[in-house]
């Protein structure tokens, strides 16, 4: 029996972890980087623990969660952002697949970041979470045409920045 097809309440929490967590935690990288994305990640299944029992039944279990991912994830965000940033006095610098990795990583949480708070989330939520636009619509409050409307949109200003950056 797949989660979604058993009545709210009887699911045990392990198995939206084992369900949810993958993309609950490729929200936390889209919004802090692979840094921080672990930390949000613990703090968004705690927090959905805590609540979990108070559910509504016949809720989407994944929306939910992933709403939960993205606060905790801008949470953390912005006490890191208040905080004095180490620097490193090593002058050694070695540029390895995994620093490339994490470059581009940055590069799309900064872009991202350009974007209007919907258009950011629509992205966020269907590219990076695989989340279909109905859901996605929920989580924005709209409908899906518009959430497609944003996703949409903010390809477009993606690309065009992008290509702007290039020449």
């Amino acid at each position: 029996m797949s989660i979604k097809s058993r009545p709210q309440g009887t699911i045990p929490f392990e198995e939206l972890v084992t369900a949810h967590g993958p993309v609950a935690l490729r929200v936390c990288r889209a919004v802090l980087g692979t840094d921080d994305a672990e930390d949000a990640w613990s703090e968004t299944f705690l927090a959905a623990l805590r609540a979990y029992p108070d559910l509504k039944p016949g809720s989407n279990v994944r929306a939910w969660l992933l709403t939960i991912a993205r606060h905790k994830a801008i949470d953390i965000y912005r006490v890191r952002a208040r905080s004095p940033v180490p620097i490193d006095l090593s002058p050694e610098q070695s540029v390895t697949d995994s620093t490339e990795a994490f470059e581009r990583a940055e590069m799309l949480r900064t872009a991202l970041a350009t974007l209007p708070p919907k258009q950011r989330d629509a992205l966020i939520y269907h590219r990076i979470a695989g989340m279909p636009y109905a859901e996605v619509a929920v989580l924005l409050g709209n409908t899906e045409s518009a959430a497609r409307r944003a996703a949409a949109d903010g390809m477009k200003r993606l690309r065009a920045n992008h290509k702007g950056a290039s020449s």
